[in-house]
């Protein structure tokens, strides 16, 4: 499975590269007015403050200027004015920093076909995931969601953090990236692979009904790494063909701690555990560069559509070659 299949054409690089410097003159405008609103703005308050404290001390008890009611007074409202002046000298950055990501994200990912971007809210197919590929988690939150369709491939990907309680401390069963996708052909029952002696193991007892058989891939270094279990025999000719295959890229492809996978009918499910951020843009203070910025963030989600390509042909045959 190549990544350069799912990389976006000449054309819709330009495009890219259009949104690009339409942001770019956006956000050299925002960071000028701010240039001038900021000192303007707390000009004016402090001015103010200055000639109101002195208006003041030609009242006051020569004892007391600059001590008095009147002034303590003055300063606390001239402080609060000072927040408000800078908040609002600031807002050009802040209103366009806000609205960056979910403006330049859509169009980094235009190659995408019916693309749909979110951030922190819960993913449409976060109820399908098996809670046997990830374990028992208490809480759980999100960074960004996308989901469309590319090629004909449809999926739904996203950043989850899921953490479990125990006592008075919070442990964090899985953190990095989600993608969930239709199998080539559905796979009567659930098939999982997880790193050995996950948390999972306590599910394998038969709390979800029928308990999980353990099926050996037959490759020594994967079933040192993995448990494969299953509710249907019929797993057997694709933990030692397919499956085995994919996950041996997968080492190769994604190194650190080993990838999960799951088959539920014709749901399937790409966990690869990482902390990094695959979305990063530079905040508004630096300008944003194709090559430096975007390049990687598109590398980055190829690479992803590829590794899931290559999983969900797990069960795209009844029987597939031993791997070994």
């Amino acid at each position: 499975m190549d990544a350069r299949d799912f990389l976006p054409n000449d054309e819709t690089i330009a495009a890219i590269r259009q949104e690009i410097a339409r942001y770019e003159q956006e956000r050299v405008s925002a960071r000028r007015q701010v240039m001038w609103r900021l000192p303007l703005f707390l000009g004016l308050v402090l001015a103010a403050a200055v000639v109101l404290a002195i208006a003041f001390n030609r009242f006051a008890d020569p004892h007391e200027q600059w001590t008095s009611t009147p002034h303590v007074l003055l300063y606390v409202i001239a402080l609060a004015l000072a927040l408000f002046a800078w908040w609002r000298g600031v807002r050009p950055v802040a209103v366009l920093e806000r609205s960056s990501r979910s403006r330049l994200l859509p169009a980094i990912f235009g190659f995408i076909d019916d693309l749909r971007y979110g951030k922190g809210i819960t993913p449409e197919s976060f109820d399908r995931l098996p809670r046997e590929v990830v374990g028992d988690f208490a809480r759980q939150s999100f960074d960004d969601v996308v989901s469309g369709r590319h090629d004909g491939f449809a999926f739904e990907l996203y950043e989850a953090v899921l953490k479990e309680k125990t006592g008075s401390a919070e442990l964090t069963g899985f953190r990095g990236v989600v993608v969930t996708f239709a199998t080539e052909r559905p796979f009567p029952g659930l098939l999982v692979a997880t790193r050995k002696q996950e948390q999972v193991r306590s599910f394998f007892g038969g709390l979800f009904g029928k308990p999980l058989q353990e099926i050996p891939s037959g490759v020594a270094e994967l079933d040192e790494t993995y448990e494969f279990r299953t509710d249907n025999a019929a797993a057997e000719p694709l933990v030692r063909g397919r499956l085995a295959r994919a996950l041996r890229w997968l080492a190769e492809t994604w190194p650190g701690e080993p990838a999960r996978i799951a088959l539920r009918g014709g749901d399937g499910f790409l966990l690869l555990p990482t902390a990094k951020n695959f979305f990063e843009l530079p905040p508004v203070s630096q300008p944003l560069d194709y090559k430096v910025h975007v390049e990687p963030i598109i590398t980055d989600m190829a690479l992803l559509l590829a590794t899931a390509a290559l999983v969900r042909k797990v069960g795209s045959a009844d029987e597939a070659a031993p791997a070994g």
